[in-house]
């Protein structure tokens, strides 16, 4: 057999035995219905200008 040939009998008969095995996953199962705060010494201004510096990184690459 050449290069990216197959045998046409195998991709015939193709069976998909993982289907019987699958679990729905729930997306919500874990959902955060609570507050997240957090505090920090940084000015906006200070944050900003770090946010500007990682956008300037990530253009550069």
């Amino acid at each position: 057999m050449g290069f990216g040939s197959y045998d046409e009998s195998e991709q015939q008969q193709q069976t998909d035995d993982d289907d019987e095995n699958v679990e729905a996953v729930n997306v919500h199962e874990n959902d955060h219905e609570g507050e997240m705060s957090f505090e920090s010494d940084a000015s906006t201004d200070e944050l900003v200008s770090q946010l500007d510096a990682m956008k300037d990184d990530a253009s550069e690459n």
